[in-house]
């Protein structure tokens, strides 16, 4: 009903899940690193808990997307309402592998062959279990049952629990005691702080293209931070209530006031009540869907909303040069292909269709992190693939951005007639989905947690101390010396202080203190230097 009004190309705020709008905050990208170390260490059994509205379901999604076909093979049970052999039917059915009129025992004896010929392949099995704490007490025996089905030296299957507090209630229970005690990992997602709030606010109005075209002030934001105390469902129940409440009133500026009444109507609903304004918005929107309409038909479907000349909210025209996205080729190569130039790789040759960039990225030996924000460019400061949508009805693009100075940007393949564009101009076609590519020479597992002693922590511990950052040598052990050596580099590159060498803070890590091979920058003067 708004969109039009404020210029976007979707509602920002609906509570249906979008990849598109994938936000990790700080909490996330924490719960995000336990569960990839509890994956990673072959543990058996990781849980994941969180009130309702917290985000639990997004980082499960994440983990998933970030798993790579080729090493993972993944399960999600999103129904976990089922008797055990319905249960085991579920899982062998997501796995591809026989399912269909087999009792309990051929379920398992099913799963078990499948489990041994991926674990001589060299894949790890993930089962993710959402809302698990609707299972049955029963049911839960039936996956430490599962569990069970290892080698002399290795579990054949890492199960993921993740659930609202319930869930620990629910394991604390004695006849559950010897699946509580193989829990490896545990994480209890938080909500989101004030700050992080602000920015998933304002990454949904950037990603729905509405970037400098509607304002939150700090009062709204507090006001919506109050009633949602950092839950991301209900962050996005009071925005999208207050653009329609800012709608009515005509004003692209969310105020402290508009922010209080959207607030007050969601209350009185929830209340069970319909407040009278509902029946006077339904009324406007119609009456303004209306006038809209006949408006963007005269002047060519173009139609924007601005300030007039008087400082009043009126419609007027945008001006802009056109840009062709959709003259650019389709298909990852070409922009795989000049990130891959850029770290002095040959070109990959165009194959399958479906093939996507971080794949290929993957093929090659590179890691890859997700873009959360369109800021991460300047942060992470590493050449990146995007995927744009340049209009209805058309294919999605993949870009590679190749460098950043301010706000202009240089992208490859390079638009007709645009040297450069501009990070606002890149945000009005950005699906929301982009990756950076970076080598984790060291093979630095991502996540790697306080009191862990392994290879691993030495060799981070190796690089900490070339930076400067770590002064004894590495002893192998992830002590407080290191912990705080990490903390101190996140802080000086603007990254979540929060010790865990996640992959955004190995990127760094190496992007600025390496000593091999020197990483692509997109800042002026980067290229292929230090």
């Amino acid at each position: 009903m708004y969109c039009d009004y404020y210029g976007f190309r979707e509602k920002p705020f609906q509570i249906t899940p979008n990849p598109r709008f994938l936000y990790l905050s700080r909490n996330h990208r924490e719960a995000f690193a336990h569960l990839l170390y509890g994956i990673n260490a072959h543990g058996g059994f990781i849980e994941l808990t969180g009130e309702v509205g917290t985000g639990k379901t997004t980082v499960l999604r994440t983990l998933l997307e970030q798993l790579d076909d080729s090493t993972h093979r993944t399960a999600l049970i999103l129904n976990p309402c089922l008797s055990a052999p319905e249960l085991l039917a579920n899982i062998n059915r997501e796995f591809a592998i026989p399912h269909e009129d087999l009792d309990s025992g051929a379920l398992l004896e099913e799963l078990s062959r499948f489990l041994l010929h991926e674990n001589r392949e060299g894949k790890t099995v993930v089962l993710v279990i959402d809302e698990a704490q609707n299972l049955a007490p029963q049911v839960l025996e039936q996956i430490r049952l599962i569990s069970n089905l290892e080698t002399e030296t290795d579990k054949l299957i890492q199960i993921v629990l993740a659930g609202q507090p319930e869930l620990k209630t629910l394991l604390e229970r004695a006849e559950l005691r010897q699946l509580s005690q193989r829990i490896t990992v545990r994480y209890h997602l938080l909500p989101m702080d004030f700050e992080d709030s602000q920015s998933y606010i304002r990454h949904r109005l950037q990603v729905a293209g509405g970037e400098g075209k509607v304002e939150f002030s700090p009062a709204a934001a507090k006001r919506i931070y109050a009633f949602a105390k950092g839950a991301p469902r209900l962050i996005n129940l009071a925005c999208d209530r207050a653009l329609l409440v800012g709608y009515t009133d005509e004003t692209r500026r969310v105020d402290g006031r508009i922010a209080s009444t959207a607030l007050a109507e969601l209350r009185q609903e929830v209340g069970g009540g319909l407040p009278r304004r509902k029946w006077l918005l339904t009324a406007a929107v119609a009456a303004c869907v209306a006038i809209l309409s006949l408006a963007a038909a005269q002047m060519g479907g173009k139609l924007r909303h601005g300030a007039g000349s008087d400082g009043a909210n009126s419609p007027r025209a945008e001006a802009g040069r056109p840009l062709k996205w959709e003259s650019l080729p389709k298909g990852p190569y070409p922009a795989a292909n000049a990130i891959l130039g850029l770290w002095g790789e040959d070109s990959v040759t165009p194959g399958s269709e479906k093939a996507s960039a971080a794949n290929l990225a993957r093929e090659r030996g590179f890691s890859v992190t997700p873009l959360t924000t369109l800021g991460d460019l300047s942060l992470l400061d590493t050449p990146a693939i995007v995927e744009i949508m340049p209009g209805k009805g058309e294919r999605s693009r993949s870009v590679a951005i190749v460098s950043l100075d301010g706000q202009s940007l240089r992208i490859s393949p390079q638009l007709e007639g645009a040297e450069t564009i501009t990070l606002a101009e890149l945000a009005r076609v950005w699906t929301g989905r982009g990756e950076i590519f970076w080598r984790n020479r060291e093979q630095i597992p991502a996540g790697l947690l306080p009191r862990q002693k392994s290879p691993a922590v030495a060799r981070l511990q190796r690089i900490l101390q070339v930076a400067g950052l770590l002064q004894n040598p590495g002893s192998g052990t992830f002590d407080e010396a290191t912990v705080a050596a990490v903390r101190s580099l996140q802080h000086a590159s603007g990254l979540a202080e929060d010790g865990i060498p996640g992959d955004r803070t190995l990127l760094v890590l190496y992007r600025d203190h390496w000593a091999g091979e020197k990483s692509p920058r997109l800042a002026p003067g980067g290229g292929r230097s230090k």
